[in-house]
């Protein structure tokens, strides 16, 4: 209808995954069981569609859809990419089959006949598709041609006439694999006849899916009729190792030569089942309701096609620092296909300024932010879901005022870690610091940085902390060789020098303290010298700037990272922030990420993809207290405006946009293995025994991209230009 695709007189918007009928137990004898777990997975995460790649399903599956109202796009099983591609798309018609090769012809026809005459009566089933990647001929033109004579009612759908627009007439829809945006807006904006779906899109290889909110955000086009997520689950299998153990081990891991590794794992689930990061930001992005908060009220945008919100329960929360202060439920009618302000009796900004202010004076407090939160709720079990189970929120945060900041005086009365007695300056040769009965401090005149952090017999400080400019390369930086244009990040940080060290007492923050300013040469070809600010005032509290220049070169490649990574003893495997989580986010995938404090350990932050690589980093990050089992360790805290740096990232909507002026966030992790070793390893059983904690406090990290793995680059606007500023700027506490 006018180029536009339509259920029952309304326009549809697939939010899909590509599945794979793949099993790490069975192989492709996925059982029932299984079904029914991946079907409520698509439920709980708001994806409505699927694509059977690249062959008719067991039929269970699609009994199962109709039960649960999964939209189907059901593929012949035809696949031939092999016969018509070569490497670098080098594309050679003449050997393709089917093409139009007459001795193909019935055998094709023969699989159209028989998924369409077996799944005609399913009403999950909207789209017939002609196969996978098998070029174009006059075979198609057939079985196009047979699709519509025994079913007129469906569209069919066939990408491979990209490659031969000369056969665009054997397919209802134009539709894409891996088209970067631009691609898919130029042709929205041509007045096209067909409407457009990408029926392969965000190749979610390893630590992937970047990026997907400018996928999402073509919705506003009519003819944007969304999209299939490459792809749902990691395609590999439990393996016995000979000490008994098992792993997931992936093609080449059974001798099996020619083997394409590890290219099968692109799941948005785990080969296990269990879900990646990469879930949080589908559900978020797929959902149908849009919620946009505000100080007193919430915008809802209902976009399903038939039900309206009236069903659901809608939870306000204000938060406090992270903290949830007040909460409400509501119920808001909002008919399909239309939006709806409503009011919310959240409490004022003024009262809760008013209930924040005070704090001890000593410059511990932080600035006071408020969030106001709506989530949307299940009000009643489903077969899928319990009650009060999450399918979407909306955050909005303003900064309020600071309570205590950082610089003013010191107090003797205030919170515990305030209370302790001041400390006292010594001075040595090699070492100056500071030190008071049971805790110090001590920095290097030698080599620079911090030798020493300590409370009790407890260190903190097992290696002084590296500059890193580096970070382990995901699936992604693989396939567009980053390694091969940023290699030289990877020592710069590193391996840097020390070239000057200035230290000395002085008074910082109204007492006796110390001051350190170490300059570091990166060993990189402009060896650009980055500055390292230590300032350690009367409570032991280290200020950390540290300050990349920018490089006035436009042969420099993008940085990977910039910040500081940290050794630390085994058992500091604790991590809480107030930052964006809960699971790992990055630049260019914030949208699924809540605005809040978070618990997480090491190793839950170590996630399991298929080749150990860049994992863990969480965003938007105002405090993080890295402690053992019994919450000793120390607190790191944002100092100064976010209009000094980058890395102020907002979440959701507007979530993290406003209090970005009241500190400059960073990035953290906290992992049980290095960089390095996550970059040297191909599989996790292959990563050194647990030793140590490696902590990275980072100004900024590029973003993880998606748009394909095999070339496709993080877009320009998440990536870290060689010339801009960086800054880490924080507080150290011992607690």
């Amino acid at each position: 209808d006018g180029g536009i695709m339509k259920l029952n007189g309304k326009r549809i918007l697939f939010k899909g995954v590509d599945r794979h009928e793949f099993d790490a137990c069975h192989g492709r004898a996925v059982p029932e069981s299984v079904m029914i777990s991946d079907i409520r997975f698509f439920k709980r995460h708001n994806i409505n569609a699927v694509r059977t790649s690249h062959y008719p399903n067991n039929s269970r599956w699609y009994d199962l859809c109709d039960e649960y109202g999964i939209y189907v796009i059901d593929e012949t099983n035809l696949e031939t990419h092999g016969s018509w591609t070569s490497p670098g798309d080098i594309v050679t018609p003449e050997t393709a089959v089917p093409g139009s090769k007459p001795e193909w012809r019935d055998a094709c026809l023969d699989r159209i006949a028989s998924m369409i005459g077996r799944d005609y009566n399913h009403p999950s089933v909207l789209i017939w598709s002609l196969g996978n990647e098998s070029y174009a001929g006059s075979v198609f033109k057939d079985m196009y041609d047979y699709a519509h004579a025994v079913d007129a009612m469906r569209p069919v759908h066939y990408e491979g006439v990209f490659w031969n627009h000369d056969w665009d007439c054997v397919t209802d829809m134009e539709t894409r694999m891996y088209a970067k945006p631009d691609e898919i807006k130029a042709y929205l904006d041509s007045n096209p006849a067909k409407p457009y779906i990408s029926c392969e899109y965000a190749h979610s290889m390893g630590n992937s899916t970047g990026g997907l909110h400018i996928y999402t955000d073509l919705e506003r086009y009519p003819q944007y009729q969304g999209g299939f997520i490459w792809d749902f689950v990691d395609q590999a299998l439990f393996q016995q190792q000979a000490d008994g153990t098992e792993r997931l081990a992936y093609g080449g891991d059974f001798g099996d030569r020619p083997s394409d590794y590890e290219f099968a794992g692109n799941g948005i689930v785990f080969a296990d089942r269990t879900p990646t990061p990469k879930a949080q930001e589908v559900k978020q992005l797929y959902a149908n309701v849009k919620i946009a908060p505000d100080e007193t009220g919430v915008t809802i945008t209902n976009d399903n096609l038939f039900v309206s919100t009236a069903g659901y329960l809608f939870t306000a929360r204000t938060l406090v620092n992270g903290v949830e202060r007040w909460h409400a439920d509501y119920r808001f009618d909002v008919p399909a296909g239309q939006t709806k302000r409503f009011d919310v009796a959240f409490p004022s900004v003024d009262t809760i300024a008013a209930g924040a202010a005070g704090g001890c004076g000593c410059g511990c407090g932080h600035p006071t932010e408020v969030t106001f939160e709506v989530d949307q709720l299940l009000a009643e079990p489903t077969d899928w879901a319990e009650a009060g189970y999450e399918l979407t929120f909306g955050q909005h945060t303003v900064a309020v005022g600071a309570v205590g900041a950082v610089g003013e005086s010191t107090a003797a009365t205030g919170c515990g870690r305030c209370r302790r007695p001041a400390a006292v300056v010594v001075t040595d040769r090699f070492n100056d610091g500071m030190h008071t009965a049971d805790a110090e401090v001590l920095l290097s005149k030698t080599t620079g940085g911090i030798v020493s952090f300590r409370h009790g017999d407890r260190e903190l400080v097992l290696r002084r902390p590296n500059l890193t400019t580096f970070r382990p390369l995901t699936d992604n930086d693989r396939g567009n060789a980053s390694g091969f244009d940023r290699a030289q990040w990877m020592a710069a940080g590193r391996y840097a020098k020390c070239v000057s060290t200035t230290i000395a007492p002085a008074e910082v923050r109204g007492g006796a303290g110390l001051v350190a300013d170490y300059v570091y040469e990166l060993a990189e070809p402009n060896r650009t010298h980055v500055t390292v600010h230590y300032d350690v005032d009367a409570r032991l509290r280290v200020h950390l700037r540290a300050e990349y220049p920018g490089i006035d070169s436009s042969s420099v490649p993008t940085l990977p990272a910039f910040g500081i990574e940290w050794t630390l003893p085994a058992q500091y495997d604790r991590l809480r922030f107030y930052g964006l989580g809960p699971e790992e986010t990055y630049r260019d995938r914030i949208h699924g990420a809540k605005l809040g404090v978070y618990s997480r350990t090491a190793a839950q932050d170590f996630a399991p993809y298929l080749v150990p690589q860049e994992t863990g980093n969480h965003e938007g990050v105002r405090w993080a207290e890295i402690t053992d089992a019994l919450g000793r360790g120390m607190r790191v805290s944002a100092v100064g405006g976010a209009a000094a740096g980058v890395a102020g990232v907002a979440g959701d909507g507007d979530t993290a946009a406003a209090a970005a002026a009241a500190v400059r966030p960073f990035a953290v992790s906290l992992l049980p293995y290095g960089s390095l070793a996550i970059e040297e390893a191909m599989h996790a059983d292959e990563l050194p025994p647990v030793r140590h904690t490696f902590l990275r406090l980072l100004a900024a990290q590029m973003g993880i991209g998606g748009d394909d793995t095999w070339g496709a680059p993080v877009h320009p606007e998440f990536q870290l230009p060689a010339d801009q500023p960086l800054t880490l700027d924080v507080m150290l506490e011992l607690l």
